[in-house]
């Protein structure tokens, strides 16, 4: 099975394009062959003719990168990593379990910055943080007990098909009362004469 992963535009590259076809309008070329040689759409070229028109070359650099801008700096980030790696109890919490909570509380401690708890899993993830979940096992687990019920009591315990009898597949018993009323065959809903 293919996963589609979509690739990341190179704004530099789509910028530079953009410039190229400002020296090629200078140049007083028509946009048919403009959106030929640079191999975009007749409205692309046009869109970008207008823009030129109006503000020279200029208008045609790029706004700058694709969608809204992070919220933490890297050395913010920074920050927040070394203070997940000193540990929950650092930073007053009872036990050694990060929490999305937590973390939420220690951004904003940290930052000034507030993040939903369920979004913050993004930072962790920029951070190369990954998932980890503890093995929960009782404090007063026994284990000498445990390896004890699992060798004598669970094989008692356990449910074993009957050794003497043949299994059936069906719920219907070979012995039913309806064995004996329609035993042969014939009309639907006959009944046999006694």
């Amino acid at each position: 099975m293919d996963i589609h992963v979509a690739q990341r535009r190179d704004f530099h590259a789509l910028e530079l394009r953009r410039r190229r076809a400002a020296r090629l309008f200078a140049a007083g070329e028509i946009m048919a062959h403009v959106a030929r040689v640079l191999r975009v759409s007749r409205q692309s070229v046009s869109r970008w003719y207008q823009a030129w028109r109006r503000g020279g070359p200029t208008a045609l650099h790029g706004a700058g990168r694709a969608g809204r801008k992070p919220k933490l700096t890297a050395a913010q980030l920074a920050r927040v990593d070394h203070a997940l790696r000193e540990g929950p109890r650092a930073h007053g919490f009872a036990t050694d379990l990060w929490t999305l909570p937590r973390v939420a509380t220690v951004i904003k401690r940290l930052t000034g910055v507030t993040y939903h708890p369920g979004h913050v899993w993004r930072v962790l993830r920029a951070l190369d943080w990954t998932l980890q979940r503890p093995a929960t096992q009782a404090r007063e687990r026994n284990a000498a007990a445990v390896r004890h019920w699992v060798s004598h009591r669970w094989p008692a315990v356990k449910k074993t098909p009957d050794a003497g009898r043949p299994g059936f597949s069906s719920t219907t018993r070979a012995a039913s009362r309806s064995d004996h009323r329609f035993a042969g065959l014939g009309r639907r809903g006959a009944r046999l004469r006694s």
